[in-house]
């Protein structure tokens, strides 16, 4: 699967203190290994490693936080 902008996305993330989370993001925008997005539970800009996404499905339908 690809990720696009714009695309909305649920994924499995290690943070950055070892952290396994689930979130659901607005794709904004991806360059060399970072995906800029908007978390959808908070409304804040967010950056994540692609290296740390452990899974992930595109959301189809309406879109919930």
């Amino acid at each position: 699967m690809k990720m696009s902008i714009g695309q909305t996305i649920e994924m499995i993330y290690l943070d950055k203190a070892g952290r396994i989370t689930q979130r659901k993001i607005e794709v904004r925008g991806i360059r060399d290994g970072r995906i800029r997005a908007t978390c959808l539970s908070t409304g804040q800009p967010r950056v994540f490693l692609t290296a740390n996404i452990l899974s992930w499905h595109p959301v189809r339908g309406r879109r919930y936080a």
